[in-house]
């Protein structure tokens, strides 16, 4: 589809520059340098010839079909630029100029405007404001960079183009070879899920990395990376990760849900392996490249100082891999060939005076030994110590079953070793750490690989009630639901909740109670009042009619102290919960990816501690379990110190249900159950508490990650529901002191 753009047959560079330095002078001198085989037509009215070329006047005036227009010449000159190239027959054009949106009203009308012409016509714009393309095994550098790189299997596809000059760099430094080199510019039209989609189905492109500071569609970009991740890894740096946006959010779930959580958990759930600098981006690249993935995490370390290997250790263990004992075979053949002062345990300490030889040994052991899955290979400069010697050797003896990073630490003196190992297609790092860092994102991305199919599960549930509670909000204006009204949202959804009336004086407050049956809680009901035990609208544990009655008042006097403007429309009494484990069940729209979830434990760890984990509805059982894990107090609910776990599977079932509302609803924003007080196996759970918060009628949707295929394998009607019959603790938020 974007074979014009990617390998034209023929490309005007509108534009054209005598002069060097210009713009249009380099993209044209790159385009001869970098042995372009292909039809080349340098455009210039004041021109007849340029670095060589016969020069045209206008495309008018040329009879040459051309695939590829680039055009390099002032913003308000680019659309009759674009109309003479679609003219010509070009299916994509490549605008390099800047001036458009990001600049002004004036510029981004412009922008449209060229945008309009190739939609028109069905063809394809990479830009505007843009660095240019490059792709290797075509032998084309449509671009103004200074270098053009070696062939090799990494492709980039950068927002930046200052980013793409420093990798361009990088890449000529340490002599890695790349594929294809696109910025994206203003992505006016085509965008990172286009060239996802492309470089998915690339043979040339083994690997595809990214820099980002923006995503067009985050539901087109799910399925796209999530398309390409599925073939091969995608490396993303995401930059801009500081703003949270500037809706202010009333719900736990929205206040911690900012725009980088949202880029991580659109991350994971495709399986985009996440660079957070530069120098990770270029090291995971590299191994992805030139490595094949582990089958596990467990890392043999082979280093000719005990130092280095220390810190390997140390790094694979944080890292949350493995440094396991190696079988008894394995150590048994280092002892016969390797000094005796050597180490033969793991990491292998071949001694600092070892030679190519001993590494060789070493790596060769580890190879065979079947409770290795990895290796990483450590040098430090001694003075017998032969770096271009070792790394050809232990590239000689390298199979290809099995990862092998390498580390020659230090300057000058190992920079020959450094040479040989990239030319022999192994990834070197300066610092084992870094190595280590690069192993973790490979398991990580053939663990995701290695996932089961996402199964979907539909509930069945009240879709017509939720539907009439959210067009009556609507209609009234009150985008604050109540929690009476929240909860009988859960109950369509199957969610058990406490019995619970609302009450509009004392007298009916205790009427309520006694139908009820004590002990019962009481909480203020008020559009206006969102965190109800923060303004004193909470009492919990009411036993008889005289503490319904006291504590009716009390509330009323307190609320009308602190908040004189709210509008009061009662209390709500519900049974008291019993004992149990409270939880936090929430979501959160993002503008860009929809749906987020969020699981935390309730108290210090989600106020404090910000102890919660995201992710992108729609979700399955097991990403829902992969939430209770991700976080660091998952040992509390599977019981410590002789307590019996919870019903983990009410909570991910929960989850499920909370997944299935926000994506059959577009109309709520944001929703928290606090909290969800989950018994032990097969106990009742219950919504003890819930916020609502909708969007007004007619606001548009935001850009949305549902996934509106069909499920990859039918649902499981037997899944375990959400409720159960438990003991559980306090009904919703916590209860105002009243003492005075």
């Amino acid at each position: 589809m974007l074979e014009p753009l990617l390998q034209p047959a023929g490309i005007a560079v509108i534009g054209a520059s005598r002069t060097p330095g210009k713009v249009g002078h380099e993209i044209l001198a790159n385009l001869i340098a970098s042995g372009y085989g292909g039809t080349l037509l340098p455009v210039n009215p004041g021109a007849d010839e340029i670095l060589g070329l016969k020069c045209c006047r206008d495309l008018k005036s040329c009879a040459v079909k051309i695939d590829l227009s680039v055009i390099a010449v002032p913003a308000a000159r680019v659309p009759d630029a674009a109309r003479a190239s679609l003219d010509a027959g070009a299916g994509a054009l490549c605008v390099i100029s800047a001036g458009f949106k990001e600049v002004g009203e004036e510029g981004a009308r412009i922008e449209r405007e060229v945008v309009d012409l190739c939609r028109a016509r069905h063809a394809r714009l990479l830009g505007p404001n843009c660095l240019g393309l490059i792709n290797t095994h075509h032998a084309m550098n449509a671009s103004f960079a200074r270098q053009m790189p070696a062939a090799g299997a990494i492709s980039v596809i950068s927002q930046s183009g200052a980013l793409c000059t420093a990798l361009l760099d990088w890449a000529a430094g340490r002599r890695v070879g790349l594929a294809k080199l696109i910025s994206m510019g203003n992505k006016a039209d085509l965008n990172e899920a286009d060239f996802l989609a492309a470089l998915a189905s690339d043979p040339r492109t083994k690997v595809i990395a990214g820099y980002l500071e923006s995503i067009a569609s985050g539901g087109d970009f799910v399925r796209a990376a999530e398309d390409a991740a599925a073939i091969k890894p995608v490396v993303m740096l995401k930059a801009g990760i500081t703003s949270a946006g500037a809706r202010a959010a009333s719900s736990h779930t929205g206040s911690l849900a900012g725009a980088d959580i949202a880029y991580g958990a659109a991350f994971r759930r495709s399986g985009v392996i996440r660079a957070d600098t530069f120098e990770e981006l270029c090291d995971f690249a590299t191994a992805f490249a030139m490595q094949p993935l582990p089958a596990g995490n467990r890392v043999a370390i082979i280093t000719n100082a005990g130092g280095p290997g220390i810190m390997a250790a140390d790094a694979v263990e944080q890292a949350g891999m493995r440094v396991g004992a190696l079988a008894g075979g394995t150590a048994t053949a280092l002892r016969e060939r390797l000094p005796p002062a050597a180490s033969v345990g793991n990491p292998i300490d071949v001694l600092g005076d070892a030679d190519p030889e001993r590494y060789a040994t070493a790596v060769n052991a580890a190879q065979d030994d079947p409770s290795v899955d990895a290796i990483i290979v450590i040098l430090t400069p001694q003075a017998m110590t032969r770096p271009a010697d070792t790394a050809r050797r232990v590239a000689a003896c390298v199979r290809g079953a099995k990862p092998v990073l390498a580390s020659f630490m230090g300057g000058a003196d190992v920079m020959p070793g450094r040479d040989e190992l990239v030319a022999a297609n192994l990834p070197d790092y300066p610092a084992p750490e870094r190595a280590v860092a690069a192993l973790r994102a490979m398991c990580d991305y053939a663990e995701w690989l290695r996932r089961a199919p996402r199964v979907l599960t539909r509930f069945p549930v009240n879709r017509p009630r939720v539907t009439r509670i959210i067009r009556r909000h609507q209609r009234a204006g009150r985008m604050q639901m109540g929690e009476p009204q929240a909860k009988a949202v859960l109950r369509a959804y199957d969610f058990i909740v406490p019995d619970g009336q609302t009450a509009a004086d004392a007298a009916s407050a205790v009427e309520a109670a006694e139908k009820i049956g004590y002990p019962v809680a009481m909480k203020i009901v008020s559009p206006d009042i969102i965190h109800k035990s923060d303004m004193g609208g909470v009492r919990l544990r009411l036993a008889s009619a005289q503490d319904v009655r006291d504590a009716f008042d009390l509330m009323m006097l307190r609320i009308r102290q602190r908040v004189p403007e709210a509008r009061i429309e009662g209390v709500y009494v519900e049974k008291m919960c019993g004992q149990g484990r409270e939880v936090i069940l929430g979501m959160s729209r993002d503008p860009q990816f929809g749906p987020m979830l969020m699981f935390g434990l309730g108290g210090i760890f989600v106020e404090v501690m910000k102890d919660v984990t995201f992710h992108i509805a729609p979700i399955t059982y097991r990403e829902a379990m992969f939430m209770l894990e991700g976080t660091k107090s998952f040992a509390l609910l599977k019981g410590v110190r002789g307590q019996a776990s919870v019903d983990l599977s009410a909570i991910a079932v929960g989850l499920q249900r909370v997944s299935q509302l926000a994506t059959d609803f577009p109309e709520i924003l944001e929703m928290d159950i606090n909290p969800f007080i989950v018994g032990r196996e097969g106990a009742e759970s219950v919504a003890a508490d819930a916020r609502i918060t909708l969007r007004p009628a007619g606001d548009g949707v935001a850009g949305a990650a549902e996934d509106r295929r069909p499920p990859r394998a039918a649902a499981r009607p037997g899944m375990p529901a959400a409720g159960g019959g438990a003991e559980t603790a306090a009904n919703g938020e916590r209860q105002d002191d009243f003492r005075s």
